[in-house]
């Protein structure tokens, strides 16, 4: 927690995305194989956000879920009709759990964040009730119409991006006030109700994904800029008798359990060194040394989080994973489907994106003999090309 309490990010994604013309809201919609909503929390893992929650609309807990996993974030929180009830509701939920001192009011549809931005809002609270990032109009303004009409001075004018940070009792007793129309964003609430609202430098980053043409220039900006990488990981565990047998995260019901300084989950153990190795950042065992006492017992999915966050935080998408499990005994068959779910929301990634094989070795060798399980995992990632 920083030293301004504790800070969090609501992400409000509960709009319909009408303009782009699909079917499915934007902040669901793929770039770079990945939804956007998935872009714009990865982008906000920043050391002086405590926790990330989210606002969504009312029936899209399908595609929230389909889009970000069950379980790896708090459940969302239901919007209403507007953006400014949207907010609403979220800040009066942040206000029922309490402990929050900061808010930092994101549009999902403003995928890529840099972290320079979020340290010059929470900077600007120093000395103001709220802070927003803006960026200069460079084009020339005119009053639009059948004919065009007279310029306006750009050199009054300024666009307004998001997030926007408000130190929390502010913004919540502003948006309790509102009694206007619909809230164009949550800088406007604030100054109707008489908060001081600090400007800090924008990013063109932040660019709202808008119309189509918005996701195509996103998506040729993302292509040209990563290339493509695959890293293979191979893990062996002996069988031990008085284990729990863990396999993708999943406890499956054996007579033996797999021996490790860890869980010895082996099949999230060749999952965390296949994406290690494909972002070029080592192996697990430089990670998690097995000769520090704090990994004993550990949940394997730790070392699969850290994986995809290094991943992640250095710019990079993940695409894909292939696993594949060796073994004569226990039956992989009943039990695939939880793990490649729990794979999936591990990694942030669509269910189609995961896929999850067993096999035997004919009874030949160490698996063969049944003396223990192996597994081998490829993954597919995006890395920025000067990476």
């Amino acid at each position: 927690m920083s030293k301004r309490g504790k800070t969090i990010a609501l992400v409000v994604a509960a709009g319909s995305g009408s303009r782009v013309g699909s079917d499915v809201p934007k902040q669901y919609r793929t770039i770079g194989g990945k939804p956007v909503l998935n872009h714009a929390l990865a982008h906000l893992d920043h050391p002086l956000i405590d926790a990330i929650r989210i606002v969504i609309a009312p029936g899209h807990e399908g595609l929230f879920e389909q889009a970000v996993g069950s379980g790896s974030l708090p459940s969302p929180i239901i919007g209403g009709t507007t953006r400014q009830e949207s907010v609403r509701n979220g800040l009066e939920q942040l206000a029922l759990e309490g402990g929050v001192d900061t808010v930092l009011i994101h549009d999902a549809a403003r995928a890529f964040l840099s972290g320079g931005v979020v340290d010059r809002l929470l900077a600007a609270l120093d000395d103001s009730d709220g802070a927003v990032p803006v960026l200069p109009v460079v084009d020339t303004l005119a009053r639009g119409g059948h004919d065009l009409g007279d310029t306006v001075n750009r050199d009054e004018i300024v666009r307004v991006q998001t997030p926007q940070a408000f130190r929390f009792g502010a913004i919540l007793d502003a948006h309790r006030r509102w009694a206007g129309a619909e809230a164009t964003d949550d800088a406007q609430v604030a100054r109707a109700a008489g908060y001081r609202v600090a400007t800090v430098e924008g990013d063109e980053g932040l660019a709202k994904l808008t119309y189509a043409s918005d996701f195509a220039q996103a998506e040729a900006r993302l292509s040209s800029a990563m290339l493509s990488r695959t890293g293979l990981g191979f893990d062996v565990h002996a069988f031990a008798e008085n284990e729990e047998l863990w396999l993708g995260g999943v406890v499956i019901p054996h007579s033996r359990g797999l021996a490790g300084h860890s869980d010895a989950d082996v099949v999230l153990h060749a999952l965390t060194d296949a994406l290690l190795g494909a972002a070029g950042e080592g192996d697990i065992g430089d990670h998690f040394p097995p000769s520090d006492p704090q990994w004993k017992g550990a949940a394997s999915s730790r070392f699969v989080e850290h994986a995809r966050h290094l991943i992640e935080t250095n710019g990079g998408i993940i695409d894909h994973a292939d696993i594949t499990i060796i073994c004569e005994a226990p039956k992989i068959g009943p039990h695939r489907d939880r793990i490649r779910r729990v794979v999936a929301d591990l990694l942030r990634l669509p269910l189609q994106r995961v896929s999850i094989k067993a096999t035997t070795t004919e009874r030949l060798g160490f698996t063969g003999r049944g003396e223990g399980i192996a597994a081998q995992a490829v993954a597919t990632i995006r890395m920025p090309k000067d990476r």
